[in-house]
C-alpha cells in the first residue's frame, strides 16, 4: 500500500512541478526579453526534462544506478514510442523533413554515443562533463543558425514555446518555479523509493522498474503537451519538443549525473541472460534495450520522412511497439509464448 501510494505521489508531484516550472520560467523569461526561440531550445526542454534529472540524481545518490539509466532509456523510448505514438493516433501529425533535419540527425549521432559509453561502460565524470559541454555547444550553435537563417527548425522551436501562452505577473511566475523545482524534487524522491521498493517486491530488476514506471512517470509532461497540443491540431510542435527532450536526456542527464556521481553499469547481482556482456561482467542494459531504443528511431524516421506526415495508423504502430517492449521487459511474452 505504501509503495503504492509513494509511486502516484511521485507522478502528482513530478507532472504538476514540471508543469509549474515550465509556465514560471517561461513566463520570467518572457517579461526578461527572452525570444520564442531561444525560450523553445532551452527552457521548455529543460523543463521537460527536469523530472528526469532530479529522479536520476536521486536515484544515483541512493546507489540504485539501474532506476537512473532505465529512466533515461525508458524516457527516449516512451518519448517516440508512447508519446508521439498517442498524439499521433489522436490526430495526423504534418512533418517538416527540413525543420526535423538537424535536430533528427543530432539525436541519432547523440544516440549512437551514447551507445558506445554504454557499451564500454564509461560514464565517468569525464564523459559527463564532456556531454554537458557538447549540450551547450548545440543550443548555442542552434540559436546562433537559427536566427541567421529563420529557418523552418527555428519556427518549429519558436512554436514550442508559443504553446505555453502564459502572461501571469513576474511574482506568480516566480512563486510557480520555487514550487515547481520544490514538487519535481519530492516527486523524484518518491518515485525513486516506490520504484525501489516495486523491484523488491516483485523481484525485477531495478533497471526494469526505471524502463516502465519511473520513465513514464517522468515523461508525463511530454505525454500530456503533445496530447493537448494533438488536439489542438499543433502536434508537429510536440515532435519537435520530443526530439529536443532526448537530446537533453542524453547529453544534460547523463552528463550531469555523470558529474556529480560517476557510475558503473556492471552488475554485482545474478545476471540477465540478455544482458550486454563486458569481458566477464554484464551490464544492467540489455541488448533489448538498446533494440528498443534503435527501433524507435528507425520507425520515427520511417514514418515522418515518408508522406511527410506520422498517420494514425503510424501512431499505432509506435504504440504496438512501446507495449511490446514493456512485454519484453517484464517477460510476459516469453510467458504467453511458453
Amino acid at each position: 500500500m505504501m509503495m503504492t501510494l509513494l509511486i502516484l505521489a511521485g507522478f502528482v508531484l513530478l507532472f504538476a512541478g514540471g508543469e509549474a516550472l515550465v509556465r514560471g520560467s517561461v513566463g520570467v523569461a518572457r517579461k526578461a526579453g527572452m525570444s520564442e526561440l531561444v525560450i523553445g531550445l532551452t527552457l521548455v526542454g529543460f523543463g521537460t526534462s527536469l523530472p528526469e534529472l532530479v529522479t536520476s540524481l536521486q536515484a544515483l545518490s541512493e546507489g540504485a544506478v539501474g532506476l537512473s539509466i532505465g529512466n533515461v532509456i525508458g524516457s527516449n523510448v516512451a518519448n517516440i514510442m508512447l508519446v508521439i505514438g498517442a498524439a499521433a493516433f489522436v490526430r495526423a501529425i504534418t512533418t517538416d523533413p527540413k525543420a526535423l533535419a538537424r535536430d533528427g540527425a543530432f539525436m541519432v549521432g547523440v544516440t549512437a554515443v551514447f551507445a558506445i559509453v554504454v557499451w564500454f561502460d564509461g560514464f565517468t565524470r569525464t564523459t559527463g562533463i564532456a556531454f554537458t559541454a557538447l549540450l551547450l555547444f548545440y543550443l548555442i550553435a542552434s540559436v546562433i543558425l537559427d536566427r541567421r537563417s529563420n529557418s523552418a527548425a527555428g519556427e518549429m522551436h519558436g512554436g514550442e514555446a508559443e504553446e505555453f501562452e502564459y502572461d501571469d505577473p513576474v511574482w506568480l511566475s516566480i512563486v510557480l518555479t520555487l514550487a515547481g523545482i520544490v514538487g519535481v524534487i519530492f516527486g523524484a524522491r518518491f518515485l525513486v523509493e516506490g520504484g525501489s521498493d516495486a523491484a523488491r517486491l516483485f523481484g525485477v530488476s531495478e533497471t526494469v522498474i526505471g524502463i516502465s514506471i519511473v520513465a513514464i512517470g517522468t515523461s508525463l509532461p511530454e505525454l500530456v503537451t503533445s496530447i493537448m497540443a494533438a488536439r489542438k491540431g499543433k502536434a508537429d510542435v510536440a515532435l519537435g519538443n520530443v526530439l529536443g527532450s532526448n537530446v537533453f536526456n542524453i547529453l544534460g542527464i547523463l552528463g550531469v549525473s555523470a558529474i556529480v556521481f560517476p557510475f558503473s553499469l556492471i552488475e554485482t547481482a545474478p545476471l540477465e541472460v540478455t544482458a550486454m556482456q563486458f569481458g566477464q561482467a554484464a551490464s544492467m542494459v540489455t541488448w533489448t534495450d538498446m533494440g528498443a531504443l534503435l527501433l524507435s528511431l528507425v520507425l520515427l524516421f520511417l514514418f515522418a520522412f515518408t508522406g511527410r506526415k506520422l498517420s494514425r495508423w503510424e501512431g499505432g504502430v509506435l504504440l504496438a511497439g512501446y507495449f511490446l517492449y514493456m512485454g519484453l521487459r517484464f517477460d510476459l511474452i516469453p510467458a504467453i509464448g511458453g
